[in-house]
């Protein structure tokens, strides 16, 4: 079976024990967005201005007793009501939990729409369990700062 459908696998029975109460997560969360926009890069694409921003987040857990790892990346730009986007999910080994692209390249896996729509389902559900049982979940938010290059 591809790593992708192993994955696929994975995060649907993740969702469903986290559904249960059965996961206990570690979760880091980086992001760009909610910086001072003044502060933030701006790409220019047939004239129109983009406001560019990141997202990282790292899901940690134990999972039928084996480490679990995922880190997602998320590039987006926004143009007034317009937002488009670029999404990485990497399966780093348990050692590297490093928030830089190129260091997760080599850890990079391909995501089709099933995929990638399941890592938001499990992102929902998390936040749901932390909703519920805030110990459930420990959940580290800080504030990125982006620079292009």
């Amino acid at each position: 079976m591809k790593k992708e459908q192993e994955l696929l696998r994975e995060v649907t029975e993740l969702i469903k024990e986290t559904q249960g109460g059965r996961v206990h997560w570690q979760i880091q969360y980086q992001t760009s967005e909610y910086n001072d926009p003044e502060s933030k890069p701006v790409e220019v694409e047939k004239g129109e201005k983009w406001t560019v921003d990141e997202c990282f987040v790292s899901y940690h857990c134990i999972h039928q007793e084996k480490e679990f790892l995922l880190i997602t990346y998320e590039q987006f730009y926004t143009c007034g009501d317009k937002t488009k986007s670029c999404n990485l999910i990497f399966l780093p080994p348990a050692g590297i939990r490093f928030f830089d692209v190129d260091v997760l390249a080599p850890y990079a896996i391909q995501a089709d729409q099933m995929l990638s729509y399941e890592i938001h389902m499990l992102w929902l559900q998390v936040l749901e369990a932390y909703k519920k049982d805030p110990a459930s979940v420990e959940l580290d938010v800080t504030p990125r700062e982006l620079m292009l290059s």
